[in-house]
């Protein structure tokens, strides 16, 4: 908002130029959902703990440390939203659809996740919205913004995914693309759910890549950096960088609040459009295969999921002692913030290794 109130202003004011570059403007993105988390945070909680009483309901079939945190309020997510949802809007280009529709995205994520969590809170149990009909809603609210984005792109590159460490090629998926495509937003959303077990385990990695994605996002919305990177091009792309940095503001004020011990949980209601953000984010910048590298950690989580549900499906025995994965650790002793932080570490390495991707080609 605040680009097309003071842009134009430009040639009387000096300062006000600085308003015209997207890097300003992430920079300020980010303080801004900063500020707005530090400020509105406490009051959220309390009105959390007012309404919830007894907080988050704890399986009882988790670790036993888990129970101590019983009590605790869910739906910090509400803060993340809209600390992200403001910041956006008072520094986004108002023009740019891709920007819209991660918006829109993350929106509606985030209220199937608020329903989740308050059918949870009301049955007093872990079960929420049942799942066949929150993927329901998931993949229509997934489409919708994949027809957006395709209608948006270029001709070249509507239906393409890009190939990492490859120059000058795109995978031409054709119909498959809004298969493909739905299948990212929705896997990275419910990815980044599965994470979120432990305090702060899926804040920070969510800023990892979110970080990365400024990086990304800018790169490939710059005609002259893409060139030379020899990535392709997608005209308007860059402005992402805004939401990126607004949501990068946004988890490191919420991990303030959640920061062990935690004084309120991210809930389904943080989770789902956090991840659904990413994932719409790579399916507009053409990075959906390095979004499964950065995000590799989210990737492992569903993974250890998937196979523990097959394995004591089809032979009757687990592989793990407890799924996700990081439930697993704890089982085998290992104390909860050390668990978070060597998962940390992945998350990093992995970064480094997806950002490597824009010029080892």
């Amino acid at each position: 908002m605040l680009f097309h109130l003071l842009a134009p202003f430009a040639h009387n004011f000096i300062l006000f130029n600085l308003f015209r570059y997207i890097t300003f403007r992430t920079g300020c993105a980010m303080a801004t959902s900063l500020v707005i988390c530090f400020v509105f945070g406490p009051a959220i909680i309390r009105w959390l703990k007012a309404k919830q009483g007894e907080g988050q309901p704890i399986r009882h079939d988790g670790p036993e440390s888990h129970l101590k945190k019983k009590g605790t309020p869910t739906m910090g997510g509400l803060m993340v939203l809209v600390s992200v949802i403001a910041s956006t809007l008072l520094w986004m280009d108002l023009s740019n659809l891709y920007t819209w529709t991660v918006l829109f995205v993350t929106v509606g994520f985030g209220l199937v996740g608020f329903f989740d969590d308050y059918r949870k809170l009301t049955r007093r149990s872990s079960d929420g919205v049942p799942g066949r009909v929150r993927l329901a809603i998931q993949v229509i609210i997934a489409a919708l913004a994949v027809f957006a984005i395709a209608s948006a792109a270029a001709p070249t590159t509507s239906s393409a995914v890009a190939i990492p460490f490859v120059k000058d090629y795109m995978m031409q998926l054709g119909l498959l693309f809004v298969p493909f495509a739905i299948f990212v937003i929705v896997g990275a959303s419910n990815a980044v759910n599965l994470t979120d077990g432990l305090d702060g385990l899926a804040t920070v990695p969510v800023i990892i890549a979110a970080l990365c994605f400024i990086i990304i996002t800018y790169l490939v919305g710059n005609l002259v950096f893409s060139n030379y990177l020899q990535i392709h091009h997608v005209q308007g792309a860059g402005e992402l960088a805004v939401f990126c940095g607004s949501l990068v503001g946004a988890c490191l004020g919420f991990l303030w609040f959640n920061a062990p011990p935690a004084q309120v949980f991210m809930g389904d209601t943080g989770s789902l459009s956090l991840g659904s953000a990413l994932g719409t984010v790579a399916v507009i910048v053409k990075h959906e295969l390095v979004l499964a590298i950065i995000g590799g950690l989210f990737v492992m989580e569903t993974l250890s999921v998937v196979i523990q549900v097959a394995s004591f499906k089809l032979t009757g025995k687990r592989v793990f002692r407890m799924a996700p994965i990081h439930h697993h650790f704890e089982k085998l002793g290992w104390s909860e913030p050390t668990v978070v932080i060597r998962f940390w570490i992945i998350a990093c390495v992995l970064g480094l290794i997806g950002l490597s991707t824009l010029k080892l080609r």
